[in-house]
């Protein structure tokens, strides 16, 4: 698996995993004792954290919140997305 597919495939993991964990919240704020819902929410909210840390160790901060201390600012030294991978 070449670098920019591995960085596409923890992306769409660290969204998914977004995603389900929004809905969950949104569905606990309606039905907060509901044990599966919670189950739903915590295994979720684990796969975001794995995925996050993943992706951070591998490509950089997905969020200023992710930043590691390091000497320099990394944060845009990636293309943008509406910038052309194959011109970076």
């Amino acid at each position: 698996m070449d670098n920019n597919n591995s960085r596409e495939v923890l992306l769409k993991r660290v969204q998914t995993s977004t995603f389900a964990l929004v809905e969950a919240n949104l569905f606990l704020d309606t039905h907060p004792r509901d044990r599966a819902a919670l189950e739903y929410f915590q295994r979720h909210h684990d796969l975001l954290q794995q995925a996050t840390k993943e992706f951070t160790e591998k490509f950089g901060p997905l969020t200023p919140a992710d930043y590691d201390g390091s000497p320099s600012w990394d944060w845009v030294s990636d293309p943008w997305p509406w910038e052309n991978k194959e011109e970076a």
